[in-house]
Formats: C-alpha cells, sequence, structure tokens
C-alpha cells in the first residue's frame, strides 16, 4: 500500500512539473499556480504538497534543466568532442527546451533570487563544458586564442538573439532546428583560425 502511494505521489509530481514547464513556457512566470494545477489536473493544493512555495516550484524546474543540459554537455568534454559537436549538442538540448528557455531568457532578471541564482548555475555549467573544448582546440592551434569569456558571451548572445527573434527569423516553427547549422558555422567561422 505504501509503495503504491509513493508511486501514485512521485506520478502527482511529474504531472505538475510537466504542467509547469508548460504554463510558463506558454504564459510566463507570473503564471498561476491554479493554471498549473488546472493544466496538471490536480487539486489546487496538491502544488504545495509537492512544492511549498512557487519558487520551490522554479528552483526544482531549473535544477531539472540543467540536469539534462550537464548531463549531455558532460558526455562530450569528457570525451574530447571537438566545438563543433559541443555547440550541436547544446542546441538539441535547448531545441528539447526551447519554449521554456527563450521564456527564461526573456524573464530571468523577474525570478526569485534562488531560480535566478539556478538559472546562473545552469549558465556555469555550459561554460565548464564550452571551456574544456576551447582549450583543447586552442592547444590543437584550430582556433583564436580569445578570452574564453568573449567566445563564450559571443555564443550565447548569438543562440540568444535567434531565440529572442524568433518570430522574425523562423514564425511558426523551431528557430533554433531551422538555423542550427547556420548558428554553429557562423561561430565557428568566426573563431578558426
Amino acid at each position: 500500500m505504501a509503495g503504491r502511494r509513493q508511486l501514485q505521489k512521485a506520478q502527482t509530481k511529474e504531472r505538475i512539473i510537466a504542467a509547469a514547464i508548460k504554463v510558463y513556457s506558454e504564459q510566463g512566470f507570473s503564471a498561476t499556480t491554479a493554471a498549473i494545477a488546472n493544466e496538471a489536473h490536480v487539486s489546487h493544493g496538491s502544488i504545495f504538497v509537492h512544492f511549498p512555495t512557487v519558487e520551490s516550484l522554479l528552483v526544482c524546474l531549473l535544477e531539472y534543466f540543467l540536469r539534462d543540459i550537464n548531463g549531455e554537455l558532460r558526455l562530450l568534454s569528457e570525451l574530447g568532442s571537438d566545438i563543433e559537436k559541443l555547440l550541436d549538442m547544446h542546441l538539441d538540448v535547448l531545441t528539447k527546451h526551447e519554449d521554456f528557455y527563450k521564456r527564461l531568457i526573456k524573464e530571468a532578471v523577474y525570478l526569485p533570487e534562488e531560480a535566478r541564482n539556478t538559472f546562473i548555475s545552469i549558465q556555469s555549467t555550459v561554460s565548464i563544458h564550452f571551456l574544456q573544448a576551447l582549450e583543447q582546440a586552442i592547444s590543437k592551434g584550430e582556433i583564436k586564442n580569445v578570452p574564453f569569456h568573449l567566445l563564450f558571451n559571443t555564443w550565447l548572445g548569438l543562440v540568444h538573439y535567434y531565440l529572442l527573434n524568433g518570430d522574425l527569423f523562423a514564425p511558426q516553427e523551431s528557430v533554433l532546428k531551422r538555423y542550427k547549422n547556420t548558428l554553429i558555422a557562423c561561430f565557428v567561422s568566426l573563431i578558426r583560425k
């Protein structure tokens, strides 16, 4: 009996997380917990059984995203993959969460402090894997020896610009899917020797 209750509780929590990602992606981070409960088909109080505060829900969502992106990129950086493969995988992970990530970069400054700090840790995690790939490429003489922070911020700036203006570049479709190869080729052409 207790095992079944635990399973049911875990399933409810997963439904809430999936619903929150959808609702926040569509409505922004000011969306109500009532909207999330409605989307998850749970009572409003169920949200707070699993997440005592809205901030704890946001942090959970961001940690979920962090685990996904870190898992993918860590494997590539440990295998010594080249910069193009790392950029490709970065865009693949972002594409899986494109609507949520786009909303996140639009509204990050309005997030509660702990959630904002979790978002910063996501970018830090990506930058560590990025740095490992760049160091390898620089040591092989494949790319210019430009300060790391400029390379990383240029890449993020390019990706964020396309995401935030996706309605201009790719109306009604994923801007990252449509421009993935172009973004990677453009960035690599800027940093190659």
